[in-house]
């Protein structure tokens, strides 16, 4: 497989990514994949031609090696490995479409268009909920396949002798595997890494929601703070006038009348 085609596809994810995104996508390329291409495939390529158990009896050796490795650790990291990258790829795809959007308006409506991305790559509205949603993916995957391997090699670890006794076997024969120990620690290296990486998503999780909610509280404050500052001055009190009020032009004085004596009133 052309692993260098994913490696390519998902360059453009760093620069919608957090810091631990971008550690996330260091530690998949350099401890993951560069590990499996490099070594973990030259390990396992001889895996059932060494497989060997003290029998000559045909086809107990192939039963008992599919008996104790149902599925092969390259493959089934090959699968993960594949999965654990998709949603990055759904990422690249969402931005992509909001480019492509912004194109077309601009082509319709020219160049003084109204633009609905301002900033395409920024996690705002949809994309935030599809960042998101890729890092949970991604940790449930890592999760999954954890579970898988402690279910099929018990302690990520492999014996050097295996006991068979599944037929066509005649008895109870003792099976080799190869290069034990070696397997070993690449499947626990293999181990470790996956565990930093959901770690890490796990973070970047924690992180987006925390600055989100962040937001939407110095939201809701900086609207209560204008709308204070937006309500009517009293007119008891004129705010900064000293309790003065001010009048137009035209405005004339009320005068108050007094009672007339009865000599000016004529009586």
């Amino acid at each position: 497989m052309n692993w260098g085609w994913f490696e390519k596809e998902l360059g453009p994810i760093k620069d919608y990514s957090t810091a631990f995104g971008r550690i996330w996508l260091s530690l998949v390329f350099v401890f993951r994949l560069l590990v499996y291409l490099v070594a973990a495939e030259k390990v396992w390529g001889d895996e059932q031609k060494d497989f060997e158990c003290n029998t000559k009896q045909p086809g107990c050796t192939n039963v008992c090696y599919d008996h104790f490795f149902p599925i092969s650790h390259i493959r089934l990291w090959a699968l993960q490995l594949i999965l654990v990258t998709c949603p990055s790829l759904l990422v690249i795809m969402h931005v992509a479409y909001r480019k492509a959007k912004e194109e077309r308006l601009r082509e319709i409506q020219g160049v003084n268009y109204r633009r609905i991305y301002p900033h395409p790559g920024k996690k705002r509205g949809g994309l935030w909920w599809t960042y998101l949603f890729s890092l949970i993916f991604k940790a449930g995957v890592d999760l999954v396949f954890l579970y898988v391997f402690f279910r099929l090699y018990r302690n990520y670890t492999l014996p050097r002798v295996v006991k068979c006794e599944l037929p066509p076997c005649p008895n109870v024969v003792d099976c080799f595997i190869s290069r034990p120990t070696e397997k070993s620690i690449f499947t626990v290296f293999m181990v470790v890494t996956t565990c930093v990486c959901v770690v890490l998503n796990l973070i970047e999780a924690t992180y987006l929601i925390g600055k989100r909610c962040h937001e939407c509280v110095e939201g809701k404050g900086g609207d209560s703070r204008r709308n204070s500052h937006d309500c009517p001055i009293s007119l008891a009190n004129p705010m900064g006038t000293g309790g003065q009020v001010f009048h137009g032009a035209d405005y004339k004085p009320h005068t108050a009348t007094t009672p007339l004596s009865k000599d000016e009133a004529g009586f």
